[in-house]
């Protein structure tokens, strides 16, 4: 029970810094590309990246990288890949649409729903001493996504919110692959089926591009190491969270520890970009840094 606990606070940190990392490098990369551009060529790079940790695991473990073989099994992946690129597009368009103060935490909120989810449809053998640090975390996660000062300055009807749709429809697709892509890769290969999941959502980035008649050339010479952090985060954080579903029965707190990747990408742009915190996220950041303290010491 401890191992499992240990792996999946492991394997949930490590999606939050890689998601973290990835959303830092994603302000830089978005100014000078785009959206859409910035997540085509992005995952490619994460598809050299991972396909590199193959080979080389390859060559130094002498292991034999086992590919599925299963028509259903190759199907699923290709599901798992396509709908993740659609709720990146969805969660674009609704950032690019709305205010981010928001947007922000709804499209957050998805962990929580797939943690309350987990334990209550799926059964997930949850232990209750964990639910006041994963309570902490979840809320520091929506509070640090606040911004109660533009909240303030607006009338905001919840009708009229721009990008409320999109953002919606992200979340709700976000908590689908979420709690399945869980079940689909329980006691697999976590670095194979992370690698293909990954060259079928860079395709269907790719046609998502298409479709938008974007010109995925037009790339500034500085945007490419942007994009480069990009696929490094990326990928960092899928195979953390992958290795976490598949070894663990964990789900809620790899989903909610990993739901966490606003507080690196906080304390990244205070530090290098010289961006100030507001009080609120702040706070939010402590509590957030509380229940993982307390989670690890559960």
């Amino acid at each position: 029970m401890q191992n499992y606990l240990l792996i999946a606070l492991i394997s949930g940190l490590g999606g939050m810094l890689g998601w973290g990392f990835s959303e830092f490098a994603t302000k830089k990369s978005v100014d000078k590309i785009g959206t859409i551009s910035s997540l085509v060529w992005a995952h490619v790079f994460g598809t050299i990246i991972l396909f590199a940790l193959l080979f080389s695991k390859l060559l130094i473990t002498h292991v034999p990288v086992i590919f599925p073989t299963d028509s259903r099994e190759w199907l699923s992946i290709l599901f798992f890949g396509t709908l993740q690129a659609i709720v990146y597009y969805f969660a674009y368009k609704g950032f690019e649409k709305g205010k981010i103060a928001i947007l922000s935490p709804i499209f957050a909120s998805f962990a929580g729903m797939v943690a309350i989810l987990s334990v209550l449809v799926f059964g997930e053998a949850f232990n209750i001493g964990l639910v006041p640090a994963l309570v902490l975390i979840f809320g520091g996660v929506i509070f640090i996504n606040l911004d109660f000062e533009s909240l303030r300055a607006r009338h905001i009807r919840i009708k009229a919110v721009a990008g409320l749709k999109e953002i919606i429809v992200a979340t709700i697709l976000a908590t689908v692959w979420t709690i399945g892509w869980d079940k689909f890769t329980g006691n697999k290969d976590w670095m194979v089926y992370t690698a293909l999941m990954f060259v079928f959502m860079t395709i269907s980035a790719f046609l998502i591009a298409s479709l938008n008649k974007i010109d995925l050339l037009e790339v500034k010479s500085g945007a490419w190491k942007f994009l480069w952090l990009i696929a490094i985060g990326e990928v960092v954080a899928y195979l953390a969270i992958t290795f976490g579903y598949a070894n663990t029965t964990y789900t809620s707190v790899v989903a909610i520890l990993s739901g966490a990747s606003s507080l690196p990408t906080i304390i990244l742009a205070r530090i290098f970009l010289k961006e100030k915190m507001a009080r609120i996220q702040t706070i939010a950041s402590l509590i957030i840094i509380a229940g993982i303290i307390l989670l690890s010491v559960s």
